[in-house]
Formats: C-alpha cells, sequence, structure tokens
C-alpha cells in the first residue's frame, strides 16, 4: 500500500505533539496518536506503527527519569502480562476498526470514575500482576492503555516522576508485544504492504523523542495536582470524539 504525503506529514505532526503530551501526562498522547493512525492507516499497519513509535517514545522517556522507576513493580507487572499473551494467543482475536475506536473511548473515561470503588495500588502485593494481565491484554487489541494504568497508580504515594517512568517502562513490555502480536498474521500471510514504510518509521522515531524531551520539561515545572486535574480533563475531550467515531456519528 502507497502512502501519500499528506498522510506521512499528518502522522509525522500527530507524532510529535502527542509524544510531548505523553511527556508531560505519561499517557493520553498514545490515545490520541492510536485514533489518528487507526483513521488514516489500515488497522494492522496503524498497530504495528503505533507499537513502533510508542516503544521508542516510552522508552526514551523512562530513560531521561530512569532514576525514579520502580523496578519491584515492572517485575510484577511482566508475571501478569505473560499469562496475557498466552490468553490472548489462545484465543487469537483481532478487533475491527470501530471496536478499537469504543475501546479507546471506555478507556478515557475511566480517571473519572471514583477512586473509592477501586482499592488499587500497584505498589501492593498482587496488584501490579493483575495490571500487567489487564494492560497488556487491552493494550494489545486497543492500541493503547494508559488510562487503566492511571487507577493502579492514583493511590500510590508515588512522585510524579516516579508513576510516569515506572508507567513508561511497563509500556515498552506492552508496546513490544503489540508489536509481535500484530506482525505476525502479516508476515504469515505475506502481506507486506501491512508493514509500515521504513522510511516513515526513522523519521518518526526522532520526532518522538524530541517531543518526549520537550513534555519532560513541561513536567518538570507542573504540581502535583495540576498533573492530575488537567490528565482528566484532557482524556474527556478524547473519549468523547472516539465514542462518536466508534457509534459512526463521526
Amino acid at each position: 500500500m502507497g502512502m501519500s504525503g499528506v498522510v506521512a506529514v499528518i502522522i509525522l505532526a500527530a507524532t510529535l505533539v502527542t509524544a510531548f503530551i505523553s511527556g508531560i501526562f505519561g499517557m493520553a498522547g498514545g490515545l490520541i496518536l492510536m485514533g489518528v493512525l487507526t483513521a488514516t492507516l489500515p488497522l494492522a499497519m496503524a498497530m504495528i506503527l503505533h507499537g513502533t513509535i510508542q516503544l521508542v517514545s516510552n522508552g526514551w522517556r523512562a530513560w531521561l527519569i530512569r532514576q525514579h522507576i520502580s523496578w519491584p513493580i515492572v517485575g510484577r507487572y511482566l508475571i501478569g502480562g505473560v499469562v496475557a499473551i498466552g490468553v490472548l494467543v489462545f484465543v487469537a482475536w483481532r478487533p475491527e476498526k470501530r471496536a478499537v475506536f469504543l475501546m479507546l473511548g471506555a478507556m478515557a473515561f475511566i480517571p473519572w470514575v471514583p477512586k473509592t470503588w477501586f482499592a488499587l495500588d500497584a505498589a501492593k502485593p498482587f496488584q501490579a500482576e493483575v495490571l500487567g494481565f489487564i494492560a497488556q491484554a487491552l493494550n494489545t487489541l486497543a492500541g493503547v492503555v494508559g488510562p487503566v494504568l492511571d487507577i493502579f497508580f492514583v493511590r500510590t504515594d508515588m512522585t510524579r516522576q516516579e508513576v510516569v517512568a515506572t508507567k513508561s517502562t511497563t509500556q515498552v513490555i506492552a508496546h513490544l508485544t503489540k508489536i509481535v502480536f500484530w506482525s505476525l498474521p502479516v508476515f504469515v500471510g505475506m502481506e507486506a504492504d501491512l508493514i509500515p514504510p521504513w522510511w516513515l518509521v526513522v523519521v518518526a522515531v526522532p520526532v518522538s523523542m524530541l517531543g518526549t524531551w520537550l513534555g519532560g520539561l513541561v513536567l518538570h515545572r507542573m504540581s502535583d495536582v495540576a498533573f492530575r486535574d488537567w490528565t482528566k480533563y484532557l482524556l474527556s475531550v478524547i473519549g468523547v470524539v472516539y465514542l462518536l467515531r466508534g457509534f459512526g456519528l463521526i
């Protein structure tokens, strides 16, 4: 499948802006980028390209503030993630575009669910394992899972830097898994036209790193209260757009 210059420019611009947003909030950017890619590309290509860009974006973000990563949480997350991938491989189900938009829209409103409904804390025993299972499954099928990660971190005593660094590290694992999951059928079916153009990936990676670095500068100037409030409102706007798209209203 050929790709027009206009589509490439839209994707690269979205990559820069969304990496900047994710550099500040540790999520939301990936949710927006997934919507842009799903709207402009075949689903398999969108998933592979999004996974590649987000893998680098999250990896770079985690590296920049690596001293704040909670490795015990990451290790326990990985346990649940392995179980989830085993289930997905066994079921072998891949959603269509409409289902992806509905999942993206629903996830955007998760931060508004009263925290008293959940006593979740990724730092507590067994909860990071549950997070790993849920996050790996949703990220692989819908492309993103940032809002779900938030309900497991909002009750922790971690600073905003620790939250962003740890979530970014878990996302590196999630996006690497997504790339493999969506690439296998493409290679098995020899559908080479669904693999993103190499030149687009080469250009998108440094663009994503630049946006992440710029977002990190803003993160260090933001208070913890503003960090959490802005996240909610930003996600709500995104969620409305995706639900409307999923129901075919736009």
